[in-house]
């Protein structure tokens, strides 16, 4: 019959060091994986096209325009379209109401009438 003896303190400091390699092999994965989000995120943001200048929102079913903002103006809604100089200006001359917060008219230089 064969005796097990505990293991030695060297043995133990040993068995340790190799769980600790394993893991800090695990957290150097989980920061490996962190910066290729981070640098995903990164790629996402330079890659956006640039905010409209002007926008023009929509009504509920997406078929008229209900009002002409400033580019960036949170007052838009949930159904802003980008437009251009242009159409903003036609828009307007269509009378399409300004939104009175950005008021893109005088942003414009749209003079009513």
């Amino acid at each position: 019959m064969t005796e097990s003896r505990p293991p030695t303190y060297l043995e133990r400091l040993r068995i340790v060091r190799g769980f600790l390699q394993h893991q800090i092999a695990q957290v150097d994965d989980w920061i490996a994986e962190e910066e290729r989000k981070a640098a995903e995120r990164r790629r996402g943001v330079e890659a956006r096209p640039p905010a409209p200048d002007w926008l023009l929102e929509l009504s509920l079913g997406g078929r008229h325009p209900v009002q002409v903002h400033a580019g960036g103006c949170h007052m838009a809604g949930k159904r802003p379209r980008g437009v251009a100089r242009e159409e903003a200006l036609r828009r307007l001359a269509e009378g399409v109401p300004a939104c009175g917060h950005c008021r893109p008219d005088t942003e414009l230089g749209f003079l009513d009438g």
